[in-house]
């Protein structure tokens, strides 16, 4: 029996959504705006020079799911061979650029409901509810209050966060409730405790995630978040595709926070780790033993939170190079009849302004040793990514989306 392989490379964009304007992103494009730094040299460290080279995405397809959603491969991503793979991208439907939108699509489930969002002023928190979170949680009171990078504000309150015993709470442009504590000085399990009391608390306003943001160190200089992150997510509001494996008996394994992600409905056995490179060795590892008729589905967060969100497209080019370097690594363990899918959630461009994700199409890469390779079109939702899923491992679909063509037949590339 076939398997199906998912993985989101998160905040992986390929270029504006048809709706970006509304979300101040118009011109937002992710590889394309990394490649074209690569490919002037402005893109270097020590781990990487010149060019983007990403060989596997491209002999997948990516350079011409970017020319489908721009009309340009950028610098670097162009080949002389025609794809592997079936290549695409996809636009969102739903509403926001979220992690739990953007997931909860993929999986067949679009957000079609507005999230709650708190707004961009001092203090962006309502007075009573951080009353009622001090007093529910014992508190002396809490520090931040507004929007803020992660890094940025435990840099600049983690010292009082010490002394005070105050944690620090702060949010974004995402329906999000973050929470900074050092694991040491505050506890991490209390702050694991801390955060179930905010997410009760933050139900009635349709707030989509609380964050536990654990860090160590003893300065401002040397505050670092350590890999023991949690999302306390709200329940995808219907059967997901995760959930539809599941009850079909299959086994499924959850990579990474995508268990957090979707609350841990349908998610099946998890396996965690920290950063890309370890990531990649738990899929591996979840390859090796998911049986017939099984469904992985995993998240790389580094693209996302360590160089998209801090605006560092050098950093951003050497995780993908090197995430690149390791797909032979899962072809060779692919059997005949399996299904291989590479896509992303959201974009998040380091050139662009701010620290927050941007609203992207994401490139939808399939591929088996079965499946002849060819273009399939701009899809208008990512849940297209889920019906394909559901069409591969035999699944009763109740998918939002109309993927099962990519399995079938010949898409027009529009």
């Amino acid at each position: 029996m076939a398997r199906a392989l998912v993985l989101v490379l998160d905040s992986v964009g390929i270029g504006a959504a048809p709706d970006a304007a509304r979300y101040g992103d118009e011109g937002a494009d992710t590889i394309g705006h990394i490649a074209d730094l690569c490919a002037r040299g402005q893109a270097e460290r020590a781990s990487r020079s010149g060019p983007l080279r990403l060989p596997n995405l491209v002999e997948l397809g990516l350079g011409e799911a970017c020319r489908l959603s721009t009309g340009r491969v950028p610098p670097g991503l162009q080949s002389d061979t025609h794809p592997i793979g079936r290549y695409g991208c996809a636009a969102e439907i739903s509403k926001g650029k979220d992690t739990p939108s953007g997931h909860w699509e993929l999986a067949g489930v679009p957000v079609l409901f507005d999230w709650g969002y708190f707004p961009r002023e001092i203090p962006c928190f309502a007075p009573k509810l951080i009353s009622a979170l001090c007093q529910q949680a014992d508190l002396p009171g809490i520090l931040g209050n507004c929007h803020a990078s992660g890094t940025e504000i435990i840099a600049e309150l983690g010292d009082e966060h010490i002394r005070s015993g105050k944690p620090i709470c702060y949010t974004s442009a995402d329906s999000v409730f973050q929470i900074a504590a050092h694991e040491d000085a505050f506890g991490l399990e209390r702050l694991y405790e801390l955060c179930t009391v905010a997410r009760r608390l933050v139900d009635p306003l349709r707030i989509g995630r609380v964050i536990a943001r654990p860090f160590t160190g003893s300065s401002a200089e040397g505050f670092v978040r350590t890999g023991n992150r949690r999302d306390y997510s709200v329940p995808p509001p219907s059967p997901t595709v995760l959930d539809r494996a599941t009850q079909a008996g299959r086994c499924v394994l959850s990579i990474g926070k995508i268990g957090d992600i979707f609350a841990h409905c349908g998610t099946g056995r998890v396996l965690k780790a920290n950063g890309n490179a370890a990531l990649f060795d738990r899929t591996l590892e979840g390859i090796a033993a998911l049986p017939d008729g099984g469904l992985l589905f995993a998240n790389f967060i580094d693209f996302d939170g360590l160089y998209g969100h801090r605006r560092d497209p050098a950093g951003y080019a050497a995780a993908l190079e090197a995430f690149d370097a390791r797909i032979p690594e899962i072809r060779r363990m692919m059997r005949e009849d399996d299904l291989l899918v590479i896509t992303a959630d959201h974009g998040c461009d380091p050139t662009w302004h701010g620290t927050d994700h941007t609203r992207e199409q994401v490139p939808v890469l399939l591929f088996g040793p079965s499946l002849p390779g060819e273009p399939i079109g701009r899809r208008e939702t990512f849940a297209d990514v889920a019906a394909a899923v559901d069409e591969h491992l035999a699944l009763a679909s109740a998918s939002a989306g109309t993927g099962r063509d990519m399995l079938h037949s010949r898409a027009p590339a529009l």
